[in-house]
């Protein structure tokens, strides 16, 4: 019975040192990692299409020892880098402060590897409701919005063509001899022969063709690496191992111009702010609109103000990288 029970906590004792030897080897191989938290800071609000993004947002995280800071960008997006050592079971506070907004602090256990992977979103609630107005201040109108912009492009037009003709002097059955220019398979004598041509300044050849068109052509060969990319100066090369030939060159001449178009949009508006987006190449963005009944136009400068808007502007993550506007009116303004 005596053997009965020392086995037993023979047993015992074995299984408890190996859990403790498992741990203590476990804590020795555990080494500290940097984090890297990121996410997106909006506004609240039960309508998702006025959740707006928020810039300037500062968030911090700390473990209560070491702090690190950075600010959210025009689309509301941070990624936060912390630089001090994280442990096991250790929490991360995560603040997110602005003006105009109320304090959030997150808790993060940033001891499991798939918290650091989350995509964090911040809803902050603003400390005044958006449609909050004094009821005895008439406030301005502002309606009939448009967005009228000028886009630059590249283009091409056809001003006319041009033609040349070449001749290429040769007698034939007129053995080689070995001394060039000779036919391709090198038993005849041949004559050589090029014409150029030059578009001129701002102009390119486009289209171009070239053939024999007169005497034994069989016996001729073009060689069109002087022209099949068009280009402003193009050059034709003939090869002729027979009797006389004539050769024509032929192209298409585009001019190269820079054309300019107005064009205009309208915005998209959810509460008090107005969104709208412009292609990349737009330039003399304004913005037209009717302000207690009276049209003006509003030139939208690199600073982005307006008298009746607090307006932000930001480029596409996407490739096409348009321009993000978002306008939000001031307290003395409605739509």
């Amino acid at each position: 019975m005596n053997w009965r029970k020392f086995a037993v906590w023979a047993g015992v004792i074995a299984v408890g040192a190996a859990i403790v030897t498992a741990l203590v080897v476990r804590s020795h191989r555990w080494r500290p990692r940097s984090v890297s938290i990121q996410g997106a800071v909006i506004r609240r609000d039960q309508d998702t299409r006025k959740e707006l993004p928020i810039s300037e947002v500062l968030v911090t995280a700390s473990d209560g020892v070491v702090s690190s800071s950075t600010q959210s960008d025009a689309s509301g997006y941070f990624n936060l880098k912390f630089k001090a050592n994280i442990w096991p079971a250790k929490k991360l506070t995560v603040s997110f402060r602005s003006q105009g907004y109320e304090p959030l602090d997150l808790e993060l256990p940033i001891g499991l590897r798939l918290t650091t992977k989350k995509l964090y979103v911040a809803a902050l609630n603003p400390v005044a409701p958006e449609d909050e107005t004094p009821d005895s201040k008439k406030l301005s109108v502002v309606s009939n919005i448009r967005i009228r912009y000028t886009v630059n492009s590249q283009g091409e037009t056809n001003i006319g063509s041009a033609v040349r003709t070449l001749e290429v002097v040769n007698q034939g059955n007129v053995p080689c001899n070995r001394q060039a220019p000779c036919s391709p398979d090198g038993s005849w004598k041949a004559a050589t022969g090029s014409v150029t041509l030059d578009a001129g300044p701002d102009n390119a050849f486009r289209d171009v063709r070239a053939s024999c068109i007169a005497g034994p052509c069989p016996f001729t060969r073009l060689d069109s690496s002087g022209f099949e990319h068009g280009g402003r100066v193009i050059t034709a090369r003939a090869l002729d191992w027979s009797d006389t030939a004539t050769f024509l060159l032929e192209a298409e001449v585009f001019r190269t111009s820079i054309d300019s178009s107005v064009r205009e949009s309208y915005p998209v508006i959810f509460g008090r702010t107005l969104n709208f987006t412009l292609p990349a190449t737009e330039e003399g963005v304004s913005i037209e609109a009717d302000v207690d009944g009276t049209p003006m136009v509003f030139p939208l400068s690199p600073e982005l103000y307006l008298s009746w808007a607090n307006c932000t502007a930001r480029t596409n993550r996407e490739s096409d990288k348009s321009a993000v506007y978002r306008c939000e009116l001031k307290p003395e303004f409605r739509f």
